[in-house]
């Protein structure tokens, strides 16, 4: 069954992401994901179809749409997950599972035949047969720089993405040696806000005080429409 959340994301500056890091550390926990230093690396590799209907999606706000990625953190890709992520009318859900090095080669090739009849993992199995009749093929690699911080009671979970970044050398995903091109303007970054219900009173003030911009950012298709423009 799938679990809508809101996903509220702001356009913030340096500035504005560091003294939200700071009040927000006083009050939530740091991701378990984090280092040291509080932040940790996110690459993800995205995929669409023979129409481009999941970036075609995000151009005409289509009120349910969704994508498909695999994703490791950090600078070692030894642990990876495939995800599925859906909108639904500005409410989101995600799906994850873990991929064996066999099946994250399969999805890279394109030859998921062989994941689809041996694995009992229910989103693999999804995936590979959208690969077989819709041709998902691997488009776009998005890299970022990530600080975040939960609340498990109300489970409430805070983002703020920096140096967001795209590249269209998929076959180098694991290795990390390929070109990036930056997603945004120097000294801005994004907050990402998720929760169930209701956007508790504090947080929601904290936004306000620092006054920043609401924002639909996607990463896919902005980084889709980056590289698009940089290859024509």
């Amino acid at each position: 069954m799938n679990q809508y959340r809101s996903e509220w994301k702001y356009i913030c500056t340096d500035g504005q992401l560091e003294v939200l890091c700071t009040r927000l550390s006083g009050i939530l926990a740091a991701d378990p994901h984090a280092g040291t230093d509080g932040t940790y690396q996110v690459h993800s590799l995205y995929f669409d179809d023979y129409k481009n209907s999941c970036a075609a999606g995000n151009e005409s706000g289509d009120g349910l749409r969704y994508k498909y990625r695999v994703r490791y953190y950090g600078n070692s890709p030894e642990t990876i997950h495939l995800e599925r992520k859906a909108k639904k009318y500005g409410f989101g859900d995600k799906k994850s599972c873990p991929l064996s090095r066999a099946e994250y080669e399969s999805l890279l090739t394109g030859n998921c035949c062989s994941a689809f009849w041996n694995t009992d993992k229910a989103l693999l199995r999804e995936f590979c047969t959208a690969m077989m009749t819709r041709l998902f093929t691997p488009k776009v690699i998005i890299d970022y720089e990530r600080t975040a911080f939960v609340e498990p009671i109300t489970h409430i979970r805070v983002t703020l993405d920096r140096n967001i970044s795209a590249a269209y050398d998929c076959n180098a995903f694991e290795t990390g040696g390929y070109l990036r091109f930056p997603l945004q303007k120097a000294h801005q970054n994004i907050l990402e806000v998720k929760f169930d219900d209701i956007l508790p009173g504090w947080l929601r003030q904290m936004i306000e005080n620092n006054r920043i911009q609401a924002t639909t950012f996607s990463k896919y298709y902005l980084g889709r429409k980056r590289l698009e423009g940089l290859l024509q």
